[in-house]
């Protein structure tokens, strides 16, 4: 379960495991697809490396 506000309605709902469509683990976190309750198809990323910026190269 997560909770989550929709792009769609504007709204915060909680997304149980029913709704979830699919689970992909990215460079970028684990990204989770599923179906808020208004119908819209949604994402969301968390996991350990969600949001965290890689960091800028810097020359030597």
């Amino acid at each position: 379960m997560l909770a989550h506000h929709c792009a769609a309605c504007d709204e915060t709902y909680l997304i149980f495991d029913s709704q979830i469509t699919g689970v992909m683990n990215t460079g970028h976190g684990i990204e989770i697809s599923f179906t808020c309750w208004c119908g819209a198809e949604q994402t969301q990323v968390t996991g350990r490396y969600a949001g965290r910026r890689t960091p800028d190269v810097v020359a030597a």
